[in-house]
């Protein structure tokens, strides 16, 4: 009801994600009126999950990459796998995934900085998936490093306690 409520009170596109498992929980989501579906765990484990809802629902999937020391995390950052996060964005790329936000858990909420070395090897490991960069950003500098990569295919950056901690305003994020 809430992700309905908000979807239905903004004019921009709104993205959900977090624990979701199955094909109804997606079908769900789209009917709450969402652009997006983020699938992180799910996909992981199970590719042909992840298949069906790229043949149904196409870029309107985004894959969750959670990672940490450069392995992917799943299951709410609970358990760490032995698959690398690259190698990870290079499978759901050859699967048709078309956007990819990665986070690197180990600076997710700490404002030190994100770790922009992670996403310029995925940007360059990479030839057509899209990127959103989470995690760490903590001064309108991290930003403006992330800008400097100048990269197509940097779609943009998630940027949280930064704004709750009012370290810069949301116009002032836009506007770099």
């Amino acid at each position: 009801a809430l992700v309905k409520k908000i979807a239905g009170a903004v004019s921009i596109p709104v993205e959900c994600g977090g624990g979701i498992r199955s094909k109804a929980d997606v079908e769900k989501l789209f009917q709450t009126g969402v652009e997006y579906v983020v699938i992180g765990t799910k996909a992981c484990e199970d590719e042909s999950f992840l298949q069906d809802l790229l043949d149904v629902y196409g870029e309107k999937i985004i894959i969750g990459i959670d990672a940490k020391d450069g392995q992917v995390s799943i299951k709410g950052w609970t358990r760490t796998i032995p698959l690398g996060a690259i190698d990870f964005v290079k499978r759901v790329e050859r699967r048709g995934v078309k956007t990819v936000i990665y986070t690197d858990i180990s600076r997710d909420g700490t404002l030190a900085g994100h770790n922009i070395e992670a996403t310029r090897l995925i940007l360059k490991k990479t030839s057509s998936v899209k990127l959103i960069a989470s995690g760490g950003v903590g001064s309108l500098e991290d930003i403006k490093k992330l800008k400097s990569l100048q990269h197509e295919r940097l779609l943009g950056v998630i940027v949280g306690k930064a704004l709750y901690e009012k370290k810069f305003t949301l116009a002032e994020a836009i506007a770099c």
